[in-house]
């Protein structure tokens, strides 16, 4: 048994933990002491530094300028990013394909590549040339590094004196960045990008090399690319040979090519290259007493024919035949293409006539449109107000948000899961992840047809057959029917967020027109070579049309979409006496107007805005672009066989009665007339007509020979005083 008053034996780790414990509290002090010595050693030390009183101001302007700067650096660096990507393409590479285009009708338009020259080493060229593009476009430009400050500051007091802008800030290098890797888009983004890329092309290219460069991409008119291209055209000259005069009209054209193009405006050109001499004068380039030679002797031009080129659509073209003519044994090559002069001429005075008149009013200064035949064939495209003033595209390169012109994709998808027009669905308020759709005027709606939804444009409704239906199945079926621009599927798609082009609005609604089947859109029909031997067919080489959607869905659709135009917010678009389908759009502080219509016949979409995304004055779908697709439209189905709206009845022709017909003046009144609708001539009549109409009033009028005297004065006495008084 244990004794109860032995002692314990103490567990022999206590001391050593206290040892340790010991040790710590230990160092912990003389740490603590030694830090505070080093401290008030250091305070001691900088206090020789310490700055007072000015000097005291200047150091935290300098601490906080430093902290500024690193804030800055970084965030320099993030927008650096997306503008340096735009140099990993072979940007330097210029395209040595000669194409000669064709409209459908085998009459030449246009070509490319051909008169895109090489204008040889920038210390061949004439001195004279080199300084009127350096006095009109950059005198700076041998000093400054890209961006020019100086320069910057000297545009903004002029500007701010004329109360408008008079001068632009850009360096001639930062206008080769946008010629080369952006576009004509007047955003904040692109400003950045081209500043970035300013300073990139500086860092890696000489001086004479961004000159070099520069004059042989910038476009110079008349179809022409390049500063050699331009003299070849305007003068039949080789560029080294021009004369101060046509030197000074040649750098005149950089700023509007088409505007002051002399074989268009003679006189502008020759008040250009005035402007150009005073400049060169301004700049100390020249003495006065140097230019007054080619003040009294402007420059002039040969002779070319004055017609307006389809710029726009060739750009597009020659893109197209650049793909199709990778694997083509040469570079010399005829495309015909699916061109309509008569109807691209339509399209622009269509788009034009609008904003001119409108425009201002409206607050939209752009507008594009892309018309495709039923058969895939386009047959014009716009893509601008004036391709001079910009080359950018808007038609096939501007991506917009559609708005509601991309809902008929998700009814389209609806009426494929068994909708019907008359299926009955909720207009109520729905929220999905915290957002909730609201419609125009905040209107509130109950249960409704499927048809009303669309012609209404009720948001709520496609927002709810997507998120039920799946929003991933609604941006497979965009794809097939032609949309090639990324889609995401997120809650607000089907109010058309994603961003898409005029021409793949059109190619998407042409599956309607085709009765359900894949638009087969193509603008080259034929390419041929030098010799005329077939090197590539639409017909043959080309892809195939194939069902998209089922043709109970395409008739359901295309029932739906022309009650739009019949009592829906398209009503202006309505064609008479022909069945009329589409759907408006307008998109979030009214930036984009859209109108995007279909006939048996043609599918076109039209859209109105402005480049910078400014918001227009409430425009919307219904406005101007349906009228502008319907003036386009009206001309368009002019003396053609019309084709049936698939799986719709037609248009019934309006019965007219003998009020309705106008009597002309020498015709009794009780003479019955013939109100039948008569049957509209063939195509090819109607052209032979119309182009024998236009030889007549271009011919040059005959002039009677000479009267004697005697027989002229015998004729004047048998002319009756009333019929004198008449011919007066």
């Amino acid at each position: 048994m244990r004794d109860p008053f032995s002692r314990k034996k103490k567990w022999s780790g206590w001391s050593k933990l206290m040892s340790f414990d010991s040790w710590v509290d230990d160092s912990m002090y003389r740490l603590k002491a030694s830090g505070g010595t080093t401290w008030e050693s250091l305070t001691i030390f900088s206090r020789r530094f310490r700055a007072r009183g000015f000097k005291k101001g200047l150091v935290e302007l300098a601490c906080e300028g430093l902290t500024l700067g690193s804030v800055g650096a970084i965030l320099m660096l993030a927008l650096a990013k997306p503008a340096f990507e735009e140099t990993d393409k072979n940007w330097r590479a210029q395209q040595d394909i000669s194409v000669v285009f064709l409209d459908r009708f085998g009459n030449e338009i246009g070509r490319r590549g051909i008169l895109q020259n090489d204008a040889g080493a920038v210390d061949t060229l004439p001195d004279n040339f080199i300084k009127a593009v350096l006095a009109t476009e950059d005198r700076r430009f041998f000093d400054h590094f890209g961006i020019d400050f100086f320069g910057l500051v000297r545009a903004l007091i002029e500007n701010a004196r004329a109360n408008s802008v008079v001068q632009g800030g850009s360096t001639l290098t930062q206008q080769l960045a946008k010629n080369l890797f952006l576009t004509n888009e007047r955003t904040l983004d692109r400003k950045i990008k081209e500043a970035f890329l300013a300073l990139w092309l500086e860092y890696n290219l000489s001086k004479k090399e961004i000159l070099k460069i520069y004059l042989d991409r910038a476009y110079m008119g008349g179809g022409a690319f390049g500063a050699a291209a331009a003299a070849r055209f305007y003068f039949d000259k080789d560029i080294r040979d021009v004369n101060l005069a046509e030197a000074a009209m040649l750098a005149g054209l950089f700023k509007a090519p088409t505007k002051y193009a002399p074989h268009i405006n003679l006189p502008a050109a020759r008040a250009r290259a005035n402007e150009v001499l005073t400049n060169m004068v301004q700049a100390s380039f020249m003495t006065e007493g140097q230019v007054i030679s080619a003040r009294r002797k402007p420059a002039g031009v040969v002779q070319r024919e004055k017609k307006d080129s389809p710029d726009y659509f060739l750009d597009y073209a020659f893109e197209q035949v650049k793909e199709l003519a990778l694997g083509l044994p040469t570079n010399t090559l005829v495309a015909k293409t699916t061109l309509d002069p008569s109807l691209q001429t339509a399209a622009d005075d269509a788009v034009l006539s609008h904003l001119r008149q409108y425009g201002d009013d409206y607050g939209a200064s752009q507008a594009a449109m892309a018309v495709i035949e039923n058969g895939g064939e386009v047959r014009a495209l716009v893509g601008g107000r004036d391709y001079g003033e910009s080359q950018y595209n808007r038609a096939t390169n501007a991506k917009r948000q559609p708005g509601s012109t991309f809902k008929p994709f998700v009814y389209t998808y609806a009426v494929q899961k068994g909708y019907r027009p008359n299926s009955r669905v909720s207009g109520r308020g729905i929220t999905i992840r915290g957002w909730t759709p609201k419609n125009y005027n905040n209107r509130k709606f109950g249960t409704v047809t499927l048809t009303t939804a669309l012609v209404k444009s009720i948001n709520t409704v496609p927002v709810r057959l997507a998120s039920e239906l799946g929003r991933v199945g609604i941006v497979e079926l965009a794809r097939d029917m032609g949309i090639e621009s990324p889609l995401t599927a997120e809650p607000a798609m089907p109010l058309g967020t994603n961003e898409m082009t005029v021409l793949e609005q059109a190619t998407g609604y042409g599956v309607f027109m085709s009765g359900g089947l894949s638009t087969n859109r193509h603008i080259i029909s034929q390419i041929l070579d030098a010799e005329g031997n077939l090197l590539y067919s639409a017909k043959r080489d080309g892809e195939k049309q194939k069902r998209v959607i089922s043709e109970a869905a395409t008739k359901s659709m295309n029932i739906m979409l022309t009650q739009v135009t019949e009592w829906g917010t398209g009503r202006r678009a309505k064609l008479d006496g022909i069945k009329t389908a589409g759907k408006t759009g307008t998109t979030q502080a009214y930036r984009d107007a859209w109108f995007v219509g279909y006939t048996g016949d043609y599918v076109a979409a039209v859209w109105f805005g402005n480049d910078n995304y400014q918001p227009t004055r409430r425009l919307t779908g219904g406005r101007l672009p349906a009228m502008t697709w319907h003036k386009f439209m009206t001309y368009a189905h002019k003396d053609i066989d019309l084709r049936p709206m698939p799986f719709v009845e037609p248009e019934k022709p309006k019965e007219r009665t003998v009020e309705d017909v106008p009597i002309a003046e020498n015709e009794p009144a009780n003479v019955p007339v013939n109100v039948a609708r008569q049957q509209p001539l063939p195509a090819k009549t109607s052209r032979l007509l119309r182009k024998l109409a236009q030889d007549l009033r271009d011919a040059v009028p005959l002039k009677a020979p000479p009267l004697a005297s005697a027989q002229k004065k015998k004729r004047t006495a048998e002319v009756t005083p009333s019929e004198q008084q008449e011919t007066r």
